[in-house]
């Protein structure tokens, strides 16, 4: 399994041979670095790190500085290691979106959107307390009862209630390619991905 960083752009639509529209979302990915290479003889499992996302050097620090210069490259803002059955790259080599072609499924990593703090209607699907009538007043989004009195005079761990809600590490899979841009450094992925516009976004293949 191997894949590739990109930063989510937004969405859009395009329109296929039967002239249906279809929303999709653009994904650009410059070429990746392999910055460091993991082997089973060495660190027990095969694998490659790809970064991406240049920085400055003031901005980094000594550890990440020399990490990059082994492989004679900038230090870089975001890595991700990729687990590969054998080991075909080697460190310092480029990876682009023509890995990909159209047509393939792929699993998208991302960071979903923070909504803050939010009550139990919208964070869990609640439906409030009962109708607006008979006394009931500014009931339609309480939780309700939370607790037992006598026994067992506790709230139980893990009861759904209000709080904060999204920015989680979500994973999008069988997601479909609809074109691959390797001119632009683009990807449109069919239907929307998890993350903001300009959010970081890993497509494994």
């Amino acid at each position: 399994m191997v894949g590739i960083i990109g930063k989510k752009i937004g969405m859009t639509s395009i329109i296929d041979a039967n002239g249906a529209k279809i929303a999709c979302t653009l994904v650009q990915a410059e070429p990746n670095v392999i910055s460091q290479v993991k082997t089973s003889e060495k660190e027990g499992y095969n694998a490659l790190q790809v970064s991406a996302f240049e920085t400055k050097e003031k901005h980094s620090n000594a550890a990440t500085i020399g990490h990059f210069k082994k492989v004679n490259s900038n230090p870089m803002r975001y890595s991700h290691e990729f687990r590969v059955d054998s080991v075909e790259a080697n460190a310092g080599d480029k990876i682009d979106v023509s890995i990909f072609v159209e047509g393939d499924f792929v699993d998208i990593i991302g960071t979903s959107k923070g909504k803050g703090f939010q009550g139990v209607v919208k964070r869990h699907n609640f439906g409030g307390v009962g109708p607006a009538t008979h006394g009931q007043h500014d009931r339609q989004r309480a939780p309700g009862s939370v607790g037992s009195s006598s026994y067992p005079s506790k709230v139980f761990k893990g009861l759904r209630m209000a709080g904060r809600m999204g920015g989680k590490r979500i994973k999008n899979t069988n997601v479909l390619i609809l074109k691959v841009m390797p001119e632009q450094n683009l990807l449109v992925i069919k239907g929307s991905i998890t993350g903001h516009n300009g959010s970081t976004v890993v497509i494994e293949k």
